[in-house]
């Protein structure tokens, strides 16, 4: 019984290991440029967006995540931080802020296809 338990432990955490995927992959999405209207408001983190920062908005990452976001057309990439909710468009994966998407794209392109990855909260970063 005791050998059947250990075998049972052991499948079920070397599959438990291949089921979780990393935080820090490449994923990829559609990000967009937060509209000029929104300069000066305050942001769902409590921060006020300032369009010249490199920030972003995502639907459910914590604020003050660090992501790198990469267009995949051009191999231009932004490193920003979370700090507000949205896109409110279901296609969409991120709304940058308008410096963070002019390093990556043209305004006049519309929404564009990115990759990005997790890297890590900010103040992580500066320890």
């Amino acid at each position: 019984m005791r050998r059947l338990f250990f075998y049972f432990v052991v499948i079920i955490s070397v599959l438990g290991i291949f089921s979780f995927k990393s935080e820090t992959e490449l994923k990829t999405g559609i990000a967009s440029c937060y509209h000029d209207k929104f300069h000066g408001r305050r942001t769902a983190s409590g921060e006020i967006y300032d369009k010249n920062k490199l920030t972003t908005a995502h639907k459910f990452l914590p604020f003050g995540t660090m992501v790198m976001v990469r267009n995949i057309k051009t191999g231009d990439s932004v490193i920003v931080k979370v700090n507000d909710r949205g896109p409110f468009h279901k296609t969409r994966t991120f709304d940058l802020s308008k410096a963070a998407f002019l390093k990556i794209g043209d305004l006049r392109t519309g929404p564009i296809p990115v990759e990005y990855k997790i890297l890590e909260k900010e103040n992580e970063l500066s320890e």
